[in-house]
This record gives structure tokens, sequence and C-alpha cells, in this order.
């Protein structure tokens, strides 16, 4: 999400189990992933239905940041936004991006009664009404808001082919490539039932900023796109190749909080 001046990854020595030691708020009260229990998800009638305003969205470019693959928004107004459900104000969406595994068993971040899926994106949005800047926004406890979205394996996704299809531009840790006119609401499913909890980027610095809102309908891409993503590089075009895979923070304790639902079970 946004890279840390210290340097963290996902091997042995610098994965999450190590990230505490520069970010000691890795071991804080409302830090993300977690794992969604249904039985002790709490419907709450008040929550409103989430309002995806994505019509008028910019994509700039698309690039590997070296721990995930990320497509970026103009985010200069409000016509880019996410309102609704648990938010008071509308969210401007920043950038979006994946997490994924090596094999169709673990990937997401987020799990539902202790089952990963393969992989999970990140739609990241912040409150552009209360702080000035993303950097701002992502250090105040209302500033950031995530989109989650399960992907599963099944048949091809349509919408996914254009991201699918561009990543071999951006094997390498460090490379960018023009990515206009690409609207992610082709990546939500048509139900936008949600649940959702205050927590925390799931990178460092680990900020405690994010109210999560993970949708309960996963989408479906195929094996065949999902092995695209696994062939992006961890590694620069210098360095000894590393293939990208196994980029996902484990759930985290919840203490105390309490993850709602917009829907009846």
């Amino acid at each position: 999400m946004m890279t840390g001046h210290k340097c963290w990854g996902y091997g042995q020595k610098d994965g999450p189990s190590e990230w505490y030691s520069s970010y000691p708020v890795a071991q804080g009260n409302r830090q993300s992933p977690i794992d969604i229990d249904s039985k002790q998800v709490i419907f709450d009638p008040c929550l409103k239905p989430l309002r995806v305003s994505y019509e008028l969205c910019t994509s700039l470019e698309l690039s590997n940041n070296g721990h995930s693959v990320m497509v970026d928004f103009k985010d200069v107004d409000d016509k880019t936004v996410i309102s609704g459900g648990p938010l008071e104000d509308p969210y401007r969406l920043k950038q979006f991006h994946f997490h994924w595994g090596t094999s169709r068993g673990c990937g997401s971040e987020h799990t539902i009664d202790g089952v990963s899926f393969p992989c999970e994106l990140h739609l990241v949005h912040w409150n552009a009404r209360k702080y000035r800047t993303f950097g701002e926004a992502a250090e105040a406890p209302d500033g950031l808001a995530v989109v989650g979205v399960f992907l599963e394996t099944g048949k091809e996704h349509a919408g996914m082919n254009r991201l699918t299809d561009a990543l071999y531009m951006v094997k390498f840790k460090g490379t960018k490539a023009p990515f206009k006119c690409f609207n992610p609401r082709s990546l939500l499913p048509s139900c936008l039932d949600y649940w959702t909890y205050p927590g925390s980027l799931t990178t460092p610095p680990l900020c405690e900023s994010v109210t999560w809102i993970v949708l309960k309908d996963a989408i479906r891409i195929s094996e065949k796109q999902m092995e695209k993503f696994r062939r992006l590089l961890f590694s620069t075009e210098e360095d000894e190749r590393v293939h990208m895979v196994n980029n996902f923070r484990p759930p985290q304790p919840l203490k105390g909080r309490v993850v709602r639902a917009s829907f009846k079970v």
C-alpha cells in the first residue's frame, strides 16, 4: 500500500512475522487482515448499502512495487468514490492491488471461517473531505477505506483480461506501464453485501487507519489468468529471479473488535 522507509518483504528473514521489529504497531489493537468468523459476526440493520461511483475514474499506470502489482488513479476530485456502507464521508479511489499465493489453497489476506482464497483484491480509498493528502489520511483513524474482494478460480473473467494481459509489462520490481481507461467496477461482484470492521494497512507501515469493507461474494477468474500473477517477480532485472507469490499477511488477533455484516445469514 505505502512502502515504509525500511526494508520488508515476504521472505523468511523480512516477512510478516518480523515486521514488528521495524513497525511496532504490527502488534497493535486494530491490525489487519483478520479471520472473519461467521458465527461471531453481528448483523447491523443500520449499515447502508455500499455505493460505488467509478464511472468517471481515470486510471494512470500499472506498476510492480516489489510487493504487489498496482493500478493507480488520478485522485484530484470526488468523481471516483465509494460512499454509504459504514462510511460517513465519500472516500476517493487512490489505487488497487492484489495479494496471492502459489496455489489455490492460499493467497488471500482475509479468511472466512479459516478458509483462504487464491487471491484478494484491495481497492484503496481515502477521505479527502477531512484530509488534504493521502499520506495525511493514512495516519488518521478514519482516513482510509479499503474494499476487499476475494478471487476464486473457475471460469475466465472478461473484465480481468485487460489487466492480466498487461502484467508481462511489469514483470520486474520497479517497472511501470501506462494503463489508461480501466474501470475497476468490472472487478466487483454484482452483489455488494459486505462485512466491515476497523483495521489497518496490511503492509508496512501498518497504520491503523482503515475501515475495512470485505465483500461477501467472490469473483471468479480462470487458472490461466491467475498464473499470470504468479509469473511476476519480487526481484529487479539485475537480481536473481524470485517469483512474486505468497505476498499476503496472515490473519491478526481480533483483540475485542466486532465485525458487522450488512446482510442477514
